[in-house]
């Protein structure tokens, strides 16, 4: 089986493949100080709640967005698993071709999105993912990374307002009965939600003009389902995009 694991700022993902299936996944909180000796304990017990094990794996590929985790990550790889980990970086084949000033720039996860999205969808298209920041990438008709934009995401700002404003407490992120709230929490989801809505649906307009070849517009991360709804330029929500991506890329690699 193989296990791909996405670490991003705020949450990391972790999929187990047998074959061409995704036949289980998690998201847990990234603790950027976790240790390999942690890091397999935390393993061990998500495998274990689909009756899996660590013998179950022989393979594992990873991106990270984290320095300190992709060590840790790596060391576990090595030492409990006794494998070598495909980890998304300089020297890892992909595919894509990247039109960026700087390649290295880049994140992992987005080039990893951008190999499922071309594989999924074909070309051209626009992957928008709601993570720690809010990701827009651009690939083209002929499989090539253009390029993107990058905005806070939902949650890093609303935690913002939240510590700057004294009178405004946290509230659930999630969609108000009506744009014009009665009361400060239906206002505060009022103006977050529909907020972000409207930026994702500017940001991809903009980005559609650009590109000229009406493309699929694919939605993918955390918080992908909650607001996806509320964006009208959005046509496909995919929350396993980015493990999809690490399986075609460590085939790929094999």
């Amino acid at each position: 089986m193989l296990l791909a694991v996405d670490v991003g700022n705020t949450q990391t993902n972790f999929g187990v493949f047998k074959g061409d299936n995704l036949c289980c996944s998690w998201r847990i909180s990234t603790n950027k100080e976790e240790t390999a000796d942690e890091l397999a304990v935390t393993l061990v017990n998500l495998l274990s709640l689909r009756s899996l094990s660590l013998r179950d794996i022989d393979a594992v590929v990873i991106s990270s967005v984290v320095p300190h985790c992709t060590a840790s990550l790596d060391e576990m790889v090595k030492n409990v698993l006794n494998l070598k980990a495909t980890i998304v970086g300089p020297g890892i084949k992909t595919g894509i071709p990247l039109l960026y000033d700087n390649p290295r720039e880049v994140g992992a996860d987005r080039i990893v999105n951008a190999v499922a999205a071309y594989d999924i969808y074909g070309g051209p298209v626009i992957v928008v993912d709601f993570g720690t920041a809010t990701t827009f990438d651009a690939i083209s008709s002929k499989g090539e990374y253009v390029g993107g934009a990058i905005a806070p995401g939902i949650e890093i700002s609303s935690e913002a307002l939240f510590e700057a404003a004294a009178k405004l407490s946290r509230v659930d992120l999630k969609i108000p009965r009506k744009i014009i709230g009665k009361n400060t929490v239906e206002s505060l989801q009022a103006g977050i939600m529909f907020g972000f809505a409207g930026q994702v649906d500017r940001i991809v307009n903009l980005m559609k003009q650009e590109m000229k070849d009406n493309p699929t517009v694919v939605s993918t991360g955390g918080l992908a389902n909650l607001i996806t709804g509320e964006c009208e330029t959005i046509d496909e929500v995919n929350s396993n995009l980015t493990l999809l991506g690490l399986k075609k890329i460590y085939i790929m690699n094999r």
